[in-house]
């Protein structure tokens, strides 16, 4: 029996596939053995990973379900159109990504949001074993289990450049993240973060020198993703302006970058359409500062940059705003504030972590931290307590433990589960996206780009060398 026909049969023949065209035949049924697709996606491998993926993605667009870019929602903030009293959650699902998924969708539609982003980094994807289509399948799946129909914005997050590859092979370093971004594209991600603010060189005299590399650089990142779209979508791009958990960004910097970027892409490619918003530093960083105890230590957020930078990028470059990376171990009554200070996007993904690992089986998470001793000892600092160490290298567990946590039993599952439905809806409600899913519809092109099998199972029988992306942001 073929890969296809397998497949079809373990999710109890509610797809039917005729002459290269997938119908569902029993979407009941269907919604209640996704689940399978998407675990035959994360754990299988070759044709039968490739084959799984493909018949979510066909599936999903059969009930409506479709990847989309975020694009047009943003510049209609930009241009006033729609209202600067949200702010979207940016969410980097990296464990038990289709439970975590599904329980996104389950907070959402009590609520009737819909914006909100899916993401995941380029670091990430190495330590959590997920390639792009994966993560795709997981989001779609998830969608599809619990009856959600319309857009899903799923995002490359700081598709990024690593300055001490690019300082010994500047085009290698450049082809990795091209290379990426074409993979990711393919997949159904039709937002990405294009992160060359690591080659923001400090060293020269003025702003606009400072920032002329990682203008330039996002530019072209820009010109070869608009020659990559599918047709119908216009990705959503971010540019960022510098290293996230850096000095606060000041508005010279900002002014010089976007300015520089636009003259960049005037250049190469007249017309074309540039940022939709844009990365900025206001104190804090990437998973929090652990402190010895294991607790993290408070920041402080510079909300008047937040928001005078917002209004400059929205009112003088009409993007959707700034965005605030680095923000998910912040106090809950910080999320109001990046509403107030008209905020269009904050990233959030180490709190959902924790929750997962407060949740873990205890003999999971001791097995976990054994491998963790064993295989990623360098990067504990002399000064580091156990705590420490643990909280900043778990994230490197996630991967090689995919298969374990994916033959939790349901009751382990159900509590990790509930756990992040209650901190989505507490988040969401903070961001005020309640009801913003006849916004987001109003304002979504809806592209219907029909999965290829064969590239799927193709792209499936790939093995991706994994990257040293210990320099790069999560």
């Amino acid at each position: 029996m073929s890969e296809l026909q397998a497949l079809l049969s373990e999710v109890e023949n509610s797809l039917t596939y005729t002459d290269g065209v997938i119908q569902v035949s029993d979407e009941a049924v269907f919604r209640s053995t996704v689940h399978k697709l998407a675990e035959a996606s994360a754990l299988g491998s070759g044709e039968r990973a490739g084959t799984a993926r493909y018949l979510v993605r066909a599936a999903a667009l059969a009930l409506g379900v479709f990847p989309a870019s975020i694009q047009d929602v943003y510049m209609a903030r930009g241009r006033g159109e729609a209202p600067t009293n949200f702010t979207v959650p940016a969410m980097n699902l990296r464990a038990l990504s289709f439970e975590a998924a599904r329980a996104v969708f389950r907070a959402a539609g009590s609520m009737q949001a819909g914006a909100l982003l899916f993401e995941i980094a380029r670091s990430e994807i190495g330590y959590t074993d997920q390639r792009p289509s994966e993560y795709t399948t997981n989001m779609l799946a998830a969608a599809i289990a619990e009856g959600y129909r319309g857009p899903v914005f799923i995002q490359g997050d700081h598709f990024q450049v690593s300055a001490k590859r690019y300082a010994n092979d500047p085009d290698g370093e450049l082809q990795a993240v091209k290379d990426l971004t074409k993979e990711a594209i393919e997949a159904g991600f039709y937002n990405i973060d294009v992160d060359t603010s690591t080659l923001v060189d400090l060293s020269q005299a003025t702003i606009p020198e400072q920032q002329a590399l990682n203008a330039r650089l996002s530019a072209e990142m820009t010109v070869y993703i608009r020659d990559l779209e599918p047709e119908g979508v216009t990705v959503s791009v971010g540019g960022e302006i510098g290293e996230v958990g850096g000095k606060n960004s000041p508005e010279e910097e900002l002014r010089a970058y976007v300015d520089g970027y636009n003259a960049e892409l005037a250049k190469l490619a007249p017309g074309a359409e540039g940022l939709s918003k844009i990365s900025i530093q206001t104190g804090t960083s990437h998973g929090g500062v652990v402190l010895p105890d294991g607790s993290i230590a408070d920041v402080s957020v510079d909300f008047d940059t937040l928001l005078r930078l917002s209004q400059v990028s929205r009112k003088e470059y009409g993007m959707a705003g700034a965005v605030q990376h680095g923000a998910s171990t912040l106090p809950q009554e910080a999320f109001g504030k990046f509403v107030e200070s008209e905020a269009c996007e904050v990233h959030l993904a180490t709190n959902f972590q924790n929750i997962l690992y407060d949740q873990l089986p205890g003999e999971l998470r001791t097995e976990i931290y054994a491998y963790l001793d064993a295989n990623h000892s360098d990067e504990r600092k002399p000064d580091m307590t156990d705590e420490q160490f643990y909280y900043k290298t778990r994230k490197r567990g996630i991967g090689k433990f995919k298969a374990e946590m994916w033959a939790m039993d349901a009751a382990a599952k159900q509590a990790i589960s509930q756990a992040w439905e209650a901190q989505f809806k507490q988040l969401f409600t903070l961001l005020g996206i309640a009801g913003t899913k006849d916004l987001v519809d109003k304002h979504t092109t809806t592209a219907k780009i029909m999965p290829s099998l064969a590239m799927y199972t193709a792209a499936a029988g790939e093995t991706a060398a994994e990257e040293d992306t210990r320099d790069l942001a999560d």
